[in-house]
């Protein structure tokens, strides 16, 4: 069947109403650019999860940053999209302005030559992130081990995808099925979603970020509902592996391990963050314990519900109104995979 024959398809579907949730904000952002969402019945409705990890990433490890940006002789090197998420009272970009040491890198890798270039400075990487990039800390670990650096920490807020996505499936019935997120996929493989597609009788298709590539997703998760099926089916056999990436995973397992973590908005989920390993536990700069507080006007934001799936960011009091990505309230304004942040870039009020 060709391109235009589905998606008149899809267009046409008359049968029970069908909730399908896209995890990852790439795939959120490809929907909203290409007007999928357009091209579909009323009865098939797309909503987003919890697919971006700076979005999750509670306030108290924002604090825990600044408190790393203000100490003497220290740097806090950190990805740009980390830079206005809202802590308690700061986020990293106000910090910055009153002082505090603050560098934005691009690479993790960035730190081995600065940390051995200036020995008195203290170097403390915010690693934020899915399984997707957590490979890159091992390999650094790998580097500081081998060049004897000891003046790296890493503050963690890693967190694994498949423990929310159990979270999801445990307590809300409302999502018919799921389209798995692409990028952790290549590291995970497809067949990790699989004991969750037959504990919960949801279909998951991992696809890739194309127009087309979502269509045909939806497509294929339509298909298997209307046939009672609950498999997990790999669109993206180019890259994204049965087993997934077995030396990535690797490196993973030999320096990290899971526990319990917060995600914002959401709590306390189990075994759902990655921690440095007991052996290498003197890297880490102070990663266990950051719950999720949230200051007196933070509160107001919802994008807990927004990450679950259970409202639309409009349907938000602050969205558009004092929660912009000049002034966000809330991190899910701030990623450009941040589902707020999409609607406000791509959504044509109607």
């Amino acid at each position: 069947m060709n391109l235009e024959s589905i998606i008149q398809e899809l267009n046409e579907y008359n049968g029970p109403g069908i909730n399908i949730m896209e995890v990852c904000g790439t795939h959120t952002a490809s929907i909203f650019k290409n007007g999928i969402k357009s091209l579909l019945s009323s009865q098939i409705r797309l909503i987003s999860g919890p697919g971006c990890p700076v979005c999750v990433t509670p306030a108290a490890y924002i604090d825990k940053a600044i408190e790393w940006a203000q100490s003497p002789d220290c740097m806090l090197l950190t990805f740009g999209d980390m830079m206005k998420v809202p802590g308690t009272e700061l986020s990293l970009s106000e910090a910055k302005a009153s002082g505090a040491r603050v560098e934005i890198m691009y690479s993790p890798q960035e730190a081995l030559k600065k940390a051995v270039q200036n020995p008195n400075t203290t170097y403390v990487i915010a690693c934020v992130g899915f399984e997707t990039t957590v490979p890159s800390y091992a390999l650094l670990l790998e580097q500081i081990e081998k060049n004897s650096i000891s003046n790296i920490k890493l503050l963690t807020a890693l967190r694994c995808v498949l423990p929310a996505l159990h979270f999801i499936c445990s307590t809300d019935n409302e999502v018919t099925a799921f389209i798995a997120p692409g990028h952790v996929s290549t590291i995970l493989g497809s067949q990790i979603y699989a004991d969750l597609a037959a504990k919960y009788y949801k279909p998951f298709a991992v696809a890739g970020f194309e127009a087309e590539h979502v269509i045909v997703a939806i497509y294929d998760l339509i298909k298997q509902i209307e046939k009672n099926k609950h498999e997990v089916h790999n669109l993206y056999p180019s890259v994204v592996r049965t087993e997934g990436n077995l030396t990535a995973l690797n490196y993973i397992n030999k320096y990290f391990e899971t526990g319990a973590a917060y995600w914002r908005g959401i709590g306390l989920i189990n075994e759902s963050g990655l921690y440095l390993k007991e052996a290498y536990r003197k890297y880490d700069a102070g990663s266990f314990g950051l719950n999720d507080r949230l200051d007196k006007q933070a509160s107001k934001c919802r994008c807990g519900e927004v990450i679950l799936g259970k409202i639309n960011p409009d349907e938000c009091p602050m969205f558009r109104k004092v929660c912009t990505p000049v002034k966000a309230q809330g991190p899910c304004m701030v990623s450009t995979e941040g589902t707020c942040g999409i609607w406000y870039r791509f959504h044509t009020n109607r």
